[in-house]
């Protein structure tokens, strides 16, 4: 394997990078109470969607670009690095929700409208608790004249609001599968949640008989195909975004001053620097060798996401918190926006689950392997 990026990577990251710099101002998030109705949310989407980006992973086949998972994280690294506020996650959740689990007609109809930019989708399929693994009973199913009908509630839904189409899990004769409903389907109830990632839309979704359409494809692997995917969304998202909290932080520390000198010329500055910049190297690799891995089908992928995201959710967790350190009190204050990357650091440590939760799917993908 070759982890040296392509040319055409490096012109696909650059053109993300040059983008969302000129488009991405976290100025109106950095008050008390501000939430991504303060910032062009829906305007930096829609140029978002302009780019051809909620397409990128579609197969040709379906009218997409049809681009791998090293193509995919260039652009995901450059969000991360910026915190760009839009529904990019949940759109890419969703897609892959579709292509796991629906028809032909089916991915033909609902991805063709994403990669048109008529349609954007969102995936349900947290429980109250947070649990992702288990078919759940949140949201039950019942068939009805025309299709099925969904009764309960999903918690943690990314990007639920901004979607036209919401993909939910629900059981079905003791099984879980997934349903299509739309966002403005009569019965169903969309709250956003006070998540402490200002920079991403939240919510719970409400469900009484809502009207719904079964993904008829096979369901069986469908939740660890999107999971894994979103592992390596995750992971991309934080190890671009510790080496953005490490050049944050080296800025600083060239040009704050304290006892006549540079602070970044004292020892225990230096110190947390470069933890910050090892741990963010070690990301960096972790994020590209699982990008391959299923890019190739490698039989290891699910090992390769699960270990990315574990190390990487907590090397931008430790990254953003030493940022602060070196910045001292004023890292923490509303006017600087350290704190924004600290709490998305936190939030996607545990959005798929806590850390520790991904050490445990690596030992049992190990185990499996040993028996």
């Amino acid at each position: 394997m070759d982890f040296t990026l392509s040319d055409d990577h490096k012109a696909l990251r650059d053109s993300a990078h040059v983008f969302l710099d000129k488009e991405v101002d976290l100025g109106p998030l950095l008050k008390p109470g501000a939430t991504v109705a303060d910032v062009d949310y829906a305007g930096l989407w829609k140029k978002i969607v302009d780019m051809g980006w909620p397409g990128m992973v579609v197969p040709e086949v379906y009218g997409g670009l049809g681009l791998d998972y090293v193509d995919l994280i260039m652009v995901v690294g450059e969000m991360g690095r910026t915190l760009a506020p839009a529904p990019l996650f949940g759109a890419l959740a969703g897609v892959w929700s579709v292509l796991a689990a629906g028809s032909e007609a089916q991915k033909t109809q609902l991805l063709g409208g994403v990669v048109g930019g008529n349609l954007s989708l969102a995936l349900a399929i947290a429980d109250a608790d947070g649990g992702y693994e288990a078919p759940g009973r949140g949201v039950s199913a019942e068939a009805a004249p025309g299709g099925y009908r969904l009764t309960g509630s999903k918690s943690f839904v990314v990007d639920a609001a901004s979607a036209d189409k919401i993909i939910v899990a629900a059981v079905l004769d003791g099984e879980r599968r997934y349903f299509v409903v739309d966002r403005t389907a009569s019965g169903l109830e969309v709250e956003l949640v006070a998540w402490r990632d200002i920079t991403r839309e939240v919510a719970t979704v409400r469900l009484d008989k809502v009207p719904a359409e079964l993904l008829s494809g096979s369901a069986e692997d469908a939740w660890p195909f999107v999971r894994d995917r979103l592992y390596l969304v995750l992971a991309a998202e934080s190890a671009a975004g510790a080496h953005a909290a490490l050049d944050q932080a080296v800025e600083y520390a060239k040009q704050r001053v304290a006892f006549g000198r540079p602070i970044g010329a004292f020892q225990a500055i230096k110190h947390q620097l470069a933890e910050i910049a090892g741990q963010g190297e070690c990301a960096n690799v972790a994020v590209q060798y699982a990008a391959w891995a299923l890019s190739e089908g490698d039989p290891r992928a699910s090992l390769a996401v699960a270990m990315a995201q574990s190390y990487n959710s907590e090397a931008y967790r430790d990254a953003t918190h030493r940022n602060i350190q070196v910045f001292g009190a004023i890292g923490f204050t509303w006017e600087m926006k350290n704190h924004l990357f600290y709490k998305r650091a936190r939030c996607n440590a545990e959005l798929l689950g806590a850390p520790a939760s991904q050490r445990e799917q690596v030992i049992q993908i190990l185990e499996r392997e040993a028996a």
